[in-house]
This record gives C-alpha cells, structure tokens and sequence, in this order.
C-alpha cells in the first residue's frame, strides 16, 4: 500500500484526510524534504535549547501555505523563506504553518529556515512518551513515533526522509552523539561544537541527539563494520562482558541479511536507567540497567542491532506496517540464539506459539490498529510469520529472500505488499493462503511451527 493523500471540498471549506490515520495529526502535504540543517545549542543544566533549523526541500503542488510539525513548547522567532527577509508564518496545535510572499510552482525550490528556543519535553502520546528527553545529566532523543518535532520542526512522517547535518553546541565536559559521521568538533571557551553528517535518507524519528557524562570505546577490532561504544566511564567494565558478543552478532547479521546499510554503528549506554533500549539510525541506546554483567540483555542487543536493516534502512511507508520493523527484529533475535549456540529459532518459535495461543486474538498482525501497534503480539506473531515463511520457502531461498529484500529497497521506504510481492519470486507454489492466515485473521495459524 502507498501513502495515500486525498484532499476534498465540502460546502466551500477545505480538508484534507489524514496522511496516516494511525497518526492523524502528522506529516504535511505540498512538499518532499531533501535534507534538514539542524544547528542546535543546548544547555544541560536548565535543559535549554536554543535552535535554527533550515528545511530544503521541493513542492510537490502549488499552495498558499506549506506546514510542518513542531511541538509547542518550542517558541519561533523567526521564519524565512527562500532567503526572504522574513515570512508569515502561526505556530497552533503542534503545526508551524508558513506562508510565502509569493507562491512556489509545483517542483519549485522551498527553503525555509526557522529560528527558535524553549524547553523541549517529550511529546505525550497513546504510547508514552516521546521524543527530546531530559536525563539526570544530559539529554537523549527517543521519537518513535511522532517525538521528532519535539526538537525541531519536520515532516514528520516514516516516509519522509532526507539527509540530516545536526551541530550540537553544549558545554564542554560532555560528550554529544548524533546521527551520522562525526566531520568536525570545535572547543572554544567552555562550550564544544559536534557537527554530524547523516548522508543516508533518514526518516525523522530515527533523528537523534545524545548528551552526557560520556567517553567513547572502539568495539573489536576485525568486524566489518566500525563500531563504537559512548557510555559513562564507569560502566566500561560490565558493558566489554555484556555486548562482547556484538562484533560476532554484526558478522552474523551481515552475512544473513546483507551488507551493513551505513558507515558505522554505535552504542550508547545512558548513566540513568531506561525501560527499553531505543534504536535510532546508526544509533542504538541501552540503559545503564542493561549492563547487568550477566548478559541479561544479549537479545536486546540483537534486536536493536537487526533494526539497522528493518526499520531505519528499510522504512515502513504507512504505521500500520509496523510488523516490518518489529517482527523482523524480533525474529533477528532468534537467529541470533540459533547461530550462537542457544536455542534454535524453531524451538524458540514453538514456545512463543504457546504463549501466543493463550493471548487475546484481537489483533490483526497486517492492519493492527494505533491502540496496538506497538502491542508485543505485534513482535511475536511477526516472528511467527517469518518463521512460517523460512517453513514453506525452505532456508536456502528464505535467505536469499532476505538479503534480495534489503538490497532492492535499502535506504527507501517499504510496504507489506512490497514483502509479499518479493516472496512470491522464491517459491512456485502461492503464498496467499499464509498472508491471509498470518496478516489478515486474528486467528493465530498453526502453520511453520
């Protein structure tokens, strides 16, 4: 299924359906972002950002008027449009709205540069929540699914995605991590600059910026890929034990799911305490309870680590594919444990079938609603379709189907039907009576366990 955008006239008053009715309120028409600028000073301890923030993007039709999201308790001061001076622009209900001095023609040039300030908080949402969070010392991003604006004003939506560059300017004992490679650090004074280049497209909410008391560890040494761990001193010692398998883990997914998608990964473990780790592109952050010293959280790892390929490469074009990102790395979690010595991902899939079978069936794993999107059912039935479909292609094609999966659609946006689609090349026989039975029904299948 493709985003769908519909505009309608009814009585003489203009409305426009919702981008995605999973978020209703989010994204914006008329444009495609090509890459955002981002050039942000935050101070710790008032938990003060101040921001400038230049969106290039081109429209996509002729309009009075162009929005973007960006959370209220972010003040604008300025807004200026393809280097005008200054430009009309109101700031309601989490939309900065802008108005040219003169209309743009379809597949014109729109740069706009906002200027702005506040105390950023976390977006509250059915979910939680998200997006720029303060820390005991420091700050962190976590803005799946709508957190983005809550730092810097976007399209908001997992289908748009551009190239970011994030300059972060912040006092000098602390360490900043963002999206992309590090091209420039400048210390004057008692301020540091970190400038980052993000070159891959990125949807907005894997946009990232992490704060703190932080040193920075090269993690093994012949991986094929970097990897780098930002985490407090003090947790050095229990993080080499519990992510010392990540190195094996990388060359694991790589020859399982293909290349790498970007130029390096990295670990940050925050000083607090966190629910859940939370992936960004590049990116993965783990709490400091997650260096347990026992391992404890070796799955995580691998879930988080799978997501670099399902989720922030491979991008769902509509919320309601979420099983393409969660299923997958779920499922990335038990073949990590078959290729490590654990349990096998058949074993793995006959447990959590049972577990499943005693559940609810309410849920609809291709369409399962906003209330339950980010439900566990989503990860583990995701799990069980994968698992069904390696069952029926066999591992020789299932894999090939995985790497042929991330190769034609890497850095682009994907749907349940592109899967589907792709699949039916690796089998003669159809493969429609197991999407309907996995994505379509509530009822949980018996099949490929």
């Amino acid at each position: 299924m493709t985003k769908q955008r519909r505009d309608t006239v009814d009585q003489g008053k203009f409305y426009e359906e919702p981008i995605d009715p999973y978020l209703p309120t989010i994204g914006n028409r008329g444009y495609r972002v090509s890459r955002y600028e981002l050039d942000l000073t935050y101070k710790v301890a008032s938990n003060r950002l101040a921001g400038k923030a230049t969106v290039t993007a081109a429209t996509t039709t002729i309009r009075p008027r162009f929005s973007f999201d960006l959370a209220q308790t972010l003040i604008v001061s300025k807004v200026s449009v393809n280097g005008s001076r200054a430009a009309k622009y109101s700031h309601r209900h989490g939309k900065l709205t802008v108005t040219p001095s003169q209309k743009i023609p379809a597949g014109g040039a729109l740069s706009v540069t906002v200027q702005y300030a506040g105390t950023p908080k976390p977006i509250r949402g059915p979910w939680g929540e998200v997006g720029w969070e303060e820390l005991t010392e420091g700050a962190l991003v976590a803005s799946q699914p709508n957190g983005a604006a809550s730092w810097f004003p976007c399209d908001d939506h997992p289908s748009s995605k551009a190239s970011y560059q994030i300059s972060v300017t912040t006092d000098s004992p602390y360490f900043v991590v963002a999206n992309g490679v590090l091209v420039r650090k400048q210390t004057r004074a008692s301020q540091t600059t970190w400038v980052y280049e993000q070159t891959e497209p990125m949807a907005s909410y894997l946009a990232t910026v992490q704060i703190g008391p932080y040193r920075r560890w090269q993690v093994g040494r012949d991986t094929p890929v970097p990897m780098h761990a930002v985490l407090p001193a003090r947790l050095r010692t229990p993080f080499e034990h519990d992510f010392a398998r990540q190195p094996e883990m990388m060359q694991t997914f790589v020859r399982l799911f293909g290349p790498y998608p970007f130029a390096d990964y990295t670990v940050v473990v925050t000083d607090d305490e966190l629910e859940i780790p939370i992936e960004a592109q590049g990116i993965s952050v783990f709490g400091a309870n997650h260096c347990d010293g026992r391992r404890g959280s070796e799955r995580l790892v691998a879930h988080e680590l799978a997501h670099q390929w399902f989720g922030n490469s491979l991008t769902l074009g509509s919320w309601r594919d979420i099983w393409l990102h969660e299923g997958f790395a779920c499922y990335a979690e038990w073949l990590w444990s078959e290729n490590s010595g654990g349990p096998s991902a058949q074993e793995i899939a006959a447990q959590v079938h049972r577990t499943q079978s005693g559940l609810p069936y309410d849920l609809v794993l291709g369409d399962p609603g906003p209330k339950l999107m980010f439900d566990d059912r989503v990860y583990k039935r995701g799990a069980l379709t994968l698992h069904a479909v390696r069952t029926e292609l066999g591992d020789d094609n299932f894999f090939a189907l995985l790497r042929r999966w991330t190769a034609k659609h890497r850095h682009g946006t994907v749907t349940t039907e592109d899967f589907t689609d792709l699949a039916a090349h690796f089998t003669d026989r159809s493969l429609r009576p197991l999407w309907e039975a996995w994505l379509a029904d509530t009822t949980l299948p018996r099949a490929g366990v």
